[in-house]
């Protein structure tokens, strides 16, 4: 099984404050992620300026604040990014950012990131889509709000490219009964894909859920300080909160091993001391006949196995045994 990447999702959590980005890429390094993300965006190409907040964005941003003014409060310019880029290189770890047009799709293949992160919204984006395409790099798909037919249409520009699709619910945070886990298992049988999960869940549990059915990635939003104002923070993982996800993950994907059951190397030892053998059960005579009355099964394993009784009873004792002593054929 290869190693699940692990991206640490910025997202927007920096609040527009570079130097909050770079702490929060510090604290990505320290947890142990693969891969810290953030979202690469215009607002005046994303969003019109009549359109409103989702539910949550009303919730944990001012009220009378548009998402056209929201949004653009969270744009990074282009040197920033290449700043970040720089930084995160420098420390060691992956960057990514999730691009939301054409242009930062072009923008981010210069920047020389080696894969795109699709983000949910632009799952039936067709010219957004076809742009991907164009370049000959990895493609992880997020598929919040999206139906089976919709996935299928979404990766038919994608023929040919290595794509891994991830199940996704884009509720912020994500309630327990609308995660349907098992949706990602009903996306890698039905398209044949590498499958991973994007969680907007509280807490941890879900993403290890998700590592020990099969997803190969898997993205999760963190932030220094759930308290902190914005519309991600609240549904996301504090520094701790992260490395120990990472920390569970890579437990789990270690404990999942290669399937075929054999006893491992640190446990044969157990096997005399756990197991039973054929022993007398009172003193025997030779000559006697072994039946219930004068045999049974005791730890240690080191004699006669307790799946050969039926060759023991009824055969006749060549020797005088001791109460416990091993039964000998």
């Amino acid at each position: 099984m290869s190693k699940v990447i692990i991206i640490a999702e910025a997202g927007v959590n920096h609040n527009g404050d570079i130097a909050l980005a770079k702490k929060l890429i510090d604290e990505a390094k320290r947890a142990g992620a693969d891969y810290v993300k953030f979202q690469s965006f215009k607002a005046e190409k994303l969003v019109a300026k009549h359109a409103e907040k989702a539910k949550y964005q009303k919730d944990t941003t001012e009220a009378e604040e548009s998402q056209f003014d929201m949004i653009r409060k969270l744009e990074l310019s282009d040197d920033q990014f290449q700043e970040l880029k720089d930084y995160a290189t420098d420390l060691g770890i992956g960057f990514l950012s999730s691009p939301f047009d054409v242009e930062a799709i072009d923008y981010l293949d210069r920047l020389g990131i080696d894969l795109f992160k699709v983000p949910s919204g632009e799952v039936t984006n067709l010219p957004y889509l076809r742009k991907l395409a164009e370049f000959d790099k990895k493609i992880v798909l997020s598929t919040g709000m999206a139906t089976m037919e919709e996935i299928r249409a979404a990766l038919e520009p994608l023929k040919g490219k290595d794509v891994t699709v991830l199940h996704c619910n884009t509720e912020y945070p994500t309630p327990m009964r609308d995660v349907n886990l098992k949706a990602m298992l009903s996306i890698q049988k039905e398209f044949k894909v590498k499958v991973g999960y994007s969680d907007h869940t509280l807490g941890i549990e879900i993403p290890i859920a998700a590592v020990a059915l099969g997803a190969e990635v898997i993205e999760k939003h963190f932030t220094l300080d759930n308290s902190m104002p914005g519309p991600d923070h609240r549904a996301s993982l504090e520094p701790e909160e992260l490395k120990n996800m990472v920390t569970s993950i890579r437990n789990i994907e270690e404990a999942l091993g290669n399937g075929e059951k054999v006893p491992s190397q640190s446990e044969k030892a157990n096997t005399p001391i756990a197991r039973k053998s054929i022993v007398a059960k009172r003193d025997i005579k030779s000559g006697e006949t072994f039946d219930e009355s004068n045999v049974t099964t005791k730890r240690p394993g080191n004699g006669l196995s307790p799946m050969l009784w039926d060759k023991v009873i009824g055969s006749t004792a060549t020797k005088d045994y001791s109460e416990d002593e091993f039964i000998i054929l």
